[in-house]
């Protein structure tokens, strides 16, 4: 009896030491994810308002074509947004990321990682002109609220016991709604069609910042090498980066006090 009761105390010691490592190693996984997110959301603010300080200036001697008021285009400016150019800076972002979710597997986990930031830049350059429509408070007070919001949708989707599975496929349909409805208001030009898709798309990646990051806790798995472990840390990260930065597009156009 005796024996029995240490052997069962040994042992729901050694699972809960076993769990506690479990815990530990999820932890840092998910804090590397976090990590390589904000690092990518940083270079994108960089690169995004980088450009916009060479692209736009209110110096009229400098001006190339006048956007609003005392806002002027420079040479490379019209070049990148006002030329087929503009083409390219809008879509080779999406191109750029379907190329990383299609070959990361075959990737080093360092050469994942470098193609993650050099995305971050392209969406950054991409994204540039929001500070020429946008006034930089209205930005600045939209970016805490896509924080604020992706922080609690994303702290329940890594808590909650109940599974979010069931979520995916509506969330994958009203994603491919939203990306065809975007496209087609490129030409339409439809201020109706605009805030249906804004507002769609709010509630779109609010769910997919709980999926996602439910998702993304559940790749994780204790016996992965440093390799695999750290790929999926990128693949998660993206993730959650394209659910920030989609989440603030949306929120920016319902919200946001344009120039």
């Amino acid at each position: 009896m005796v024996n029995d009761f240490r052997q069962s105390a040994q042992h729901m010691s050694g699972r809960a030491a076993e769990m506690a490592r479990i815990d530990q190693g999820l932890r840092s996984y998910m804090l590397k994810v976090y990590n390589y997110m904000a690092i990518a959301l940083a270079v994108t603010g960089v690169f995004a308002y980088g450009l916009y300080t060479v692209a736009f200036t209110q110096d009229p001697s400098q001006a190339v074509a006048q956007v609003s008021g005392s806002l002027y285009v420079t040479q490379l400016g019209y070049t990148l947004f006002g030329s087929p150019l503009k083409w390219v800076v809008m879509f080779a972002p999406l191109a750029m990321v379907m190329f990383l979710s299609f070959r990361i597997q075959k990737m080093s986990a360092s050469a994942a990682q470098t193609m993650f930031w050099a995305y971050a830049a392209l969406m950054g350059i991409s994204l540039s002109s929001i500070f020429a429509v946008y006034t930089s408070t209205s930005i600045t007070q939209v970016f805490f609220i896509t924080a604020a919001a992706f922080a609690g949708l994303s702290l329940y989707g890594y808590t909650t016991p109940k599974s979010l599975s069931g979520w995916g496929s509506f969330l994958f349909m009203g994603l491919i709604g939203i990306v065809i409805a975007s496209i087609v208001n490129i030409f339409l030009a439809s201020s109706a069609l605009a805030f249906a898709v804004s507002v769609i798309g709010v509630l779109v990646f609010a769910g997919l910042t709980a999926y996602d990051t439910q998702q993304i806790k559940e790749m994780y798995f204790e016996g992965d090498s440093s390799e695999v472990a750290g790929k999926k840390a990128i693949m998660g990260a993206l993730r959650l980066y394209l659910d920030f930065i989609n989440l603030f597009i949306m929120l920016l156009q319902l919200l946001g006090n344009r120039e």
